[in-house]
């Protein structure tokens, strides 16, 4: 009689992953609750602390400088492992917290905002190599559904939690509050950071150029986030040579071929930054559309984002409990499909002057699409990278993110603007249209991938 051996399919919360799982995605989701749940408070801060002039800038300091971070802690954790990476990084965004939570003017709070964007995207870029050092690759496409998640979930709580904080207490504990939960998920995962891992590889000597590479990239994303503060012609000056200076600068940065879609890990980063780039250039108009357009109260505007929130998070559960069993170009493929779909139905709803709910259900699909796209893309990612190159990838893909997301936002901005005075049909109109065409575009490199 002859004994076959079943193998154990490997799961996120067994006894060897579930400090790793519940450390990491702990970090992630405190992370985004920061950085979603501030934009509810900061009207009080600003009143507070006399610094309305300064509103925009605590915003755009925070993905600037997370450009940095993403660089500095991704060539730190390929050279030395991602141990001291992600300790150093999690030590500057709790500075950043208590800068922040502690602040007497508004000067001090944008530099803790600062800090926080700094340590930010160091922890993002570390957890990654250190997911690839610690799971198996068949659990790669989990964890980051896992991460999407917990970026989705503080969308629908983040804001009506620190509202309820700040009016209970004070908008100070909206900081210093997260601030004690990141010690204690840091607990959590020290022990994980104490097992044998990954050392690195040898450095290469470029980190320090790459690094001052992406405080101009940095510089470039808040000009163009600032240009469309600037009317007329100067505006679109100001966002061109921000493109540009973007461009000639960010590909030290990126796996090379990556601006001419080259298949494979070069065409991932890109296609990430497009996807980003259509989705939040879209969202942030579709408040003021139902608004405006509709004279939707406030509430339910925020619904009907709530619900994209929704649907990336389940798609990201559904592709990971998909697994291997549909490859990764595969579910990016179907998820651009949903993508492209989302943004041309709130095109079209604009246009034709539909009802109000096809608004949402394009975001349905939107949000389904981009649900499909993330956790994949980064799964990629990492399965395209060889030892001591996981950091800089890993990176590459969220810098893509971040410049592509500012450059959208700063032409979408500059197309609603340049046409309001043709009307409100004319402005939504156009920043829609450009998202759309982004969308297409993603849905090109998708299929090179």
């Amino acid at each position: 009689m002859t004994i076959t051996a079943v193998e154990t399919r490997p799961r996120l919360f067994t006894a060897r992953y579930a400090l790793a799982t519940a450390g990491s995605t702990s970090l992630v989701f405190l992370a985004a609750f920061e950085a979603l749940a501030v934009t509810t408070v900061m009207p009080t801060i600003t009143a507070d602390l006399d610094g309305r002039a300064l509103y925009s800038l605590a915003f755009v300091a925070t993905t600037a400088t997370s450009v940095v971070g993403m660089v500095a802690s991704g060539a730190w954790a390929d050279r030395r492992g991602p141990r001291r990476a992600l300790l150093t990084a999690i030590a500057v965004f709790a500075l950043g917290l208590a800068v922040a939570g502690t602040a007497p003017t508004m000067a001090v709070f944008v530099a803790g905002r600062a800090l926080q964007g700094l340590g930010a995207g160091g922890i993002t870029v570390a957890l990654y190599v250190l997911i690839a050092g610690v799971y198996p690759a068949a659990l790669h496409p989990r964890i980051f559904g896992l991460f999407a998640a917990a970026w989705v979930v503080p969308g629908m709580v983040g804001p009506f939690v620190a509202g309820l904080v700040a009016d209970a207490w004070s908008w100070h504990w909206v900081f210093l509050g997260v601030l004690v939960l990141v010690v204690a998920a840091t607990l959590v995962i020290v022990p994980v950071l104490r097992r044998p891992l990954p050392p690195g590889e040898a450095g290469t000597g470029r980190s320090g150029r790459r690094i001052a590479t992406a405080a101009v990239v940095a510089g470039a994303a808040i000009a163009a986030g600032l240009a469309p503060e600037l009317p007329d012609a100067r505006g679109w000056l100001l966002a061109a040579l921000a493109a540009g200076a973007v461009v000639a600068t960010v590909r030290t940065l990126l796996p090379p071929g990556t601006l001419r879609a080259r298949p494979g890990l070069p065409g991932a980063v890109l296609l990430s930054a497009a996807a980003g780039g259509t989705f939040f250039g879209t969202e942030v108009y579709l408040p003021l559309l139902l608004h405006d357009r509709y004279g939707l109260p406030s509430w339910l505007s925020g619904f009907t984002l709530t619900v994209g929130s929704i649907s990336w998070a389940l798609a990201s559960h559904v592709q990971g409990r998909l697994g291997t069993r549909w490859t990764d170009a595969r579910v990016i493929r179907l998820g651009t499909l949903l993508l492209v779909a989302g943004a041309a139905a709130e095109l079209a709803t604009t246009l034709t002057g539909a009802h109000w709910v096809f608004v949402g259900a394009g975001w349905l699909l939107a949000g389904g699409g981009m649900g499909l796209i993330y956790p994949r893309v980064s799964t990629l990612v990492l399965a395209a990278s060889a030892p001591g190159t996981q950091g800089f990838n890993t990176a590459a893909k969220n810098i893509g993110d971040v410049v592509g997301g500012s450059l959208a936002l700063a032409f979408s901005g500059l197309l609603f603007q340049s046409l309001a005075g043709l009307g409100a049909w004319w402005s939504f109109a156009g920043s829609l249209t450009l998202s759309t065409l982004l969308a297409v575009a993603a849905v090109g490199v998708a299929r090179r991938i």
